[in-house]
Formats: structure tokens, sequence, C-alpha cells
């Protein structure tokens, strides 16, 4: 089942080189960075809090990209979002090396080796999941030529993750002259922000990746790479908003209301993310504020509706809410599992040094350990 992350428990780092010293420019870079950071904290998206989206850009040097991913590593308790456009190089021993400002072709030790934000990821994330995004190049060829080996989701592959790697390509393929952004990164932001006709409800990372393969293929581009650990692919980066409902719950003769693709109660964990699946209760119903009151038989009017959504803080009763989803259409016994996480975060608030469930903010010592051999075996296997 496709879920959307809660926003008040994830996080994202995007780490952008354009800029150049010793390698060719790649000017997009810097729109991808900035669109890719509105569009994740806007309604088209996952509307991360502003605090959560952190952009890096030009990084002179190494420990400040780790250091950044380390650092939001340790607050996300959700999902983890790592990307990363720019030229990408390969070592000696063939692992992926990202190149920074002052990187120079065949000085591997001025970029920054993509391992050691791999074992930030396991050792120090208390994410749940972890999605990773490179449009990169990978390879050792002449200025201005990008490549990569068909071994490179293998190697940036992380437990517990998705990754979601552009493939091989010419330097012109991957941003032809003119165009705001990089190929690869242009096409995901297209699907995002206008969604995909024929598609899911939620457009989830396994989805995303098949489209991409499709409209790049289409377009004369080399092919996306995807990696999927513990069911990573069914995490949505947005909801479809090709396939958001023509007419509201009121006008669908004959089909129940609980077929909609409501927002799961059950994904959120935050006073934040409790108040973005709100909002998209009413999206999914295709009403306007207006028409939520007038359902609600006067029970909550429309100035209530839009105080209700624009809220931070949890209502301290749930009369208005409850009418709010009932008169959106959300089944019974749906709205029964909101109630349960409005008390659920309400214990939590109340509780001193508590904003979250405890479940959400810890990382049992079970767990470190099982990633801490998970990296042993590993490096035994090499």
């Amino acid at each position: 089942m496709s879920v959307l992350p809660d926003p008040g428990a994830s996080r994202a780092v995007l780490v952008g080189t354009g800029r150049y010293e010793h390698l060719e420019q790649l000017p997009a870079v810097s729109n991808n960075v900035h669109a890719l950071s509105g569009l994740l904290r806007g309604p088209l998206s996952l509307r991360l809090p502003e605090g959560h989206v952190t952009v890096v850009e030009d990084p002179a040097e190494a420990r400040t990209v780790v250091s950044v991913v380390r650092q939001e590593a340790a607050e996300a308790t959700d999902t983890l979002i790592v990307y990363f456009a720019g030229h990408g190089l390969v070592d000696g021993q063939d692992q992926l090396c990202l190149a920074l400002p002052h990187t120079e072709f065949g000085r591997i030790e001025t970029a920054l080796p993509y391992d050691w934000v791999r074992e930030v990821l396991l050792l120090d994330s208390k994410a749940e999941r972890h999605v990773v995004i490179l449009d990169c190049c990978y390879s050792g060829l002449a200025l201005g030529r990008m490549s990569a080996g068909t071994g490179l989701a293998d190697q940036a592959a992380v437990e517990g993750s998705f990754l979601l790697a552009a493939a091989a390509e010419t330097r012109t393929a991957l941003a032809p002259v003119g165009d705001t952004y990089t190929a690869f990164t242009g096409a995901l932001l297209e699907a995002l922000r206008q969604g995909i006709p024929g598609g899911p409800a939620l457009l989830d990372l396994g989805f995303l990746y098949h489209h991409l393969r499709r409209t790049m293929k289409a377009r004369g581009h080399p092919e996306p790479q995807a990696r999927d650990r513990n069911s990573g692919a069914q995490l949505a980066l947005a909801r479809n908003h090709a396939d958001l409902p023509a007419v509201p719950v009121t006008a669908v003769a004959g089909a129940p209301v609980g077929e909609r693709p409501w927002p799961d109660p059950a994904t959120i964990r935050t006073v934040t993310g409790f108040f973005t699946a709100l909002g998209q209760v009413r999206v999914v119903s295709g009403l306007t504020q207006q028409a939520v009151s007038e359902r609600s038989g006067g029970g909550i009017s429309a100035g209530s509706v839009r105080r209700l959504l624009n809220r931070t803080d949890l209502p301290a009763t749930w009369k208005t809410t409850a009418l709010y989803l009932s008169a959106c259409g959300v089944p019974a016994e749906q709205i029964e599992l909101w109630r349960h996480v409005w008390q659920q975060l309400g214990t939590a608030e109340a509780s001193p040094g508590t904003g979250t469930p405890a479940p959400a903010d810890t990382v049992s010592e079970e767990s470190r350990r099982q990633r801490l051999f998970s990296v042993f075996r590993r490096r035994q296997d090499q």
C-alpha cells in the first residue's frame, strides 16, 4: 500500500554542485535543487515544513555535506530524502564519488565518496525510510561526457531505502543548452507537478521510476535505474494531480465514498502531519470549504473549516474535526482512527519533553546492532 510520509517527522537534504574550478560547469543544477526544494515544501508534494528541507549548494568540503546529512538523519524519524546533482566520478575501486567545486579529474581525493553518505544513513539515521536520488555522471570519460555503469544502483544501495539514479548520458543529453533543469530532474519535477494521467492516486517511487524510465526512453535519453529495499517503492512523493476528483463526493453516484484514496491516519506521527493530512482530505473530497460547511448541515462554518486547516496546535476538543471529516465524506470507521491519532498526539504534547509518540523517536539498540553487522558483513565480502 502506497503511503505519504508524515512531513513533521521527515527531512530532505538537497545537494547540488554546478560550479566547478576544474570540471565542466552545470548551470542547471542550481535550478534543480531550488525547484525541488520548493516542490517538497509546497502543496503539490509533501508539504515539508520550511526548516525540514536543507539545500547545500556548491559545498566547498566533503565534510560539509556529511555533517548536514548526519544532522538531518538524526532528526528524521519517518523519511529522509537525500538528493545530489552534479558530476560523478569513479575511483580505482569502481566506487561512486560525488564531485565538489574543487574536484579535479583524476584526483578522487578531492571529491566526496558516496560511501561516506551511505554509512551515515546506515549507522546514524533514525529514519525508517531513506530515499536517495542521484542525478550525476558516473564516468572517467572526457569532460562533458556523462556515463554510468550498470552497477551504480548496487554500489549506492542503502538498507531500508529506495535509490533512484539517472543513467549514463552525454553532457548535452543531461543538460541540453537552454533547458532550465537537467534532463532527469526535469522529468521528475514535471511528473510531480503535473501528475501522471491514468496513474495511481499516490505517486509512489516504484510507479515514478517506471514512468521516468518510459519518459526518458521516449525522449532519447538513457533509462534511469532504481533499487528497492524493504518496500521503499511504496513511499509516495506526491498525490497524483492528474487523478484528483473532478467532482465532489456528493456527486459520485453509486460509488461508496470509502473507495476514495483518503489519507491514512495510521501514517500520522506529528501535529504537522495531522494538519497536512487533514488538508488532503478536503482535496480528495473535491469539496470547497463552503461546500464542506453546507454538507455539515450548519455544524461547521466555512470560516471554521479555514481556521481548522490553518492551525498549528491540536484542537482541545474533537467535535469540529469530526464534523469536518464527516462532511468531507470520510467513512465513520476511518474517522474513529483519526480520533485515536488525535488522542495520541494530544497525550504526547502533554508529556514533558515529548513532541511525537515515543515509537517514532527512537531506534532500538537491536536495530542499530543489525545495521552495524550489515556493514561489517558487506566489508568482509568485498
